[in-house]
């Protein structure tokens, strides 16, 4: 049996009682990094074995799926948020899958999600891009073609890129095009950057450093029907 089991983005609280009780029956904890997954698994007095799971080492997937195979219990994490979404994990569920085998696949945190809540731009449909391609040409392309769709586009974004990706939205797209930029989600310095592409890469731009991870949110220019009253039933 496969378990995917997302884990706090940051803040432990997040946890969710089924993932507390999947991880202390599971026979093993797959995941990208056993000492970071270790602090998690004391910290809620979890004792399990844990078995390190590369995506890109085709040795380490037939592993973890001979486990599966061998009738054990396994539970799949990733650093955080939930495995397969921007994080390893798909290679292994698609072995699985084709096996025949069971998994099942639990709800709980995820940084998208989380994310575009909090963003304030219109409900409904969205494109999820994940990280964008290194090469600014690919990336410009990229995101051309998802705004094209008229959804806001969400992308994951390192502290390191992050001013380069958001000169990127601008130049792309447009300089006024409405960005929020959510940083250090459900950690102690949570932060909500509101703005343009363009204003937000300058107020970055005037930071001695830039830290945490973070989810852009980039938004459509408002319309004159999303001020106007709706329509009553009545």
């Amino acid at each position: 049996m496969l378990s995917i089991v997302p884990t706090p983005l940051g803040n432990l609280q997040d946890i969710t009682l089924r993932a507390l009780d999947t991880l202390k029956n599971a026979d093993f904890v797959l995941c990208e990094d056993t000492r970071r997954t270790q602090i998690l698994l004391t910290h809620f007095g979890i004792s399990k074995p844990t078995v390190r799971y590369n995506e890109n080492d085709d040795f380490s997937v037939r592993r973890c799926l001979e486990l599966l195979k061998q009738g054990k219990h396994c539970a799949l994490v990733s650093d955080c948020g939930t495995p397969c979404i921007s994080d390893p994990g798909w290679k292994l569920v698609k072995a699985a899958a084709q096996e025949g085998l069971p998994l099942t696949s639990l709800p709980g945190p995820s940084a998208v999600a989380c994310a575009l809540a909090g963003a304030g731009f219109t409900g409904g449909a969205f494109t999820f891009l994940g990280f964008l391609p290194r090469k600014s040409g690919k990336a410009a392309k990229l995101l051309g073609a998802a705004y094209a769709l008229k959804h806001p586009v969400v992308v994951y974004e390192s502290p390191f890129r992050v001013i380069k990706l958001l000169e990127l939205i601008a130049a792309a797209l447009s300089a006024d095009t409405p960005v929020v930029a959510a940083r250090e989600l459900s950690k102690v310095y949570e932060e909500w950057l509101r703005g343009t592409a363009q204003s937000l890469a300058e107020e970055l731009r005037k930071r001695k450093k830039v830290q945490g991870e973070f989810v852009i949110i980039i938004g459509l220019p408002e319309t004159k029907e999303e001020h106007e009253e709706p329509d009553l039933p009545y």
